[in-house]
């Protein structure tokens, strides 16, 4: 079986989608390729989201906000929106999820808190369904 692909998308890049990527990308590992891009990228991820996602042993200070393409979804098995509306293309054969989600720009630390947590809940739903553990 090929490693399944999601996408995670909001208008910046700048929260959402990248603690999704990273929940996802630590909660999965190498099962699942991971990307994130927004329709209209920020010039650097929310420093709330940063610290929220250190929290709990994640780093995501290394990642950038990038530009979602026609060719980025194409790529992709699963694309999960954020808020970003009919931004993303659309193409026959992949799943689209509609993740309704606060939006964490301009918020302070103890309001991205529970969005984090209500990410990673919903991350670990979707790894149960494209790319549960095998094995004992």
């Amino acid at each position: 079986m090929t490693k399944p692909s999601v996408l995670f998308v909001c208008v910046h890049n700048a929260g959402r989608s990248q603690m999704a990527a990273a929940w996802l990308s630590h909660l999965a590992g190498d099962r699942v390729e991971v990307r994130s891009a927004g329709s209209v990228p920020a010039d650097r991820v929310n420093p709330a989201a940063v610290a929220a996602m250190a929290e709990v042993g994640i780093d995501i200070t290394a990642e950038a906000p990038k530009l979602l393409t026609v060719d980025t979804v194409r790529a992709s098995d699963v694309c999960v929106t954020m808020g970003c509306g009919d931004a993303c293309p659309v193409f026959p054969g992949k799943r689209y999820l509609d993740w309704q989600l606060d939006d964490p720009a301009g918020q302070g630390l103890e309001a991205v808190r529970p969005i984090r947590d209500e990410i990673r809940a919903l991350i670990e739903g979707l790894i149960a369904e494209i790319a549960p553990k095998t094995g004992a």
